[in-house]
């Protein structure tokens, strides 16, 4: 026997509140098995923002950020 049948079986042994119950779950099975949208890389997420970073801004920032370091803590 095949699954749905065996699943078609059990289900009809069910009182008509378990029935629902399978029912809404695989309804909700149905609804997370969706295709979910593609991931966006970290470029793709600053889009909306309309940020640019270069490699010129990378070497800046690390410029500043760095700039003073090791620096005597005495």
């Amino acid at each position: 026997m095949r699954i749905p049948e065996l699943v078609l079986e059990k289900l009809r042994e069910l009182p008509p509140d378990k029935q629902r119950a399978v029912l809404e779950f695989v309804e909700s099975l149905r609804e997370n098995g969706a295709p979910a949208k593609p991931l966006k890389g970290f470029e793709g997420l600053l889009e909306e923002y309309n940020v640019q970073i270069t490699a010129e801004g990378i070497a800046e920032a690390r410029r500043e950020m760095w700039g003073n370091f090791p620096r005597d803590i005495s």
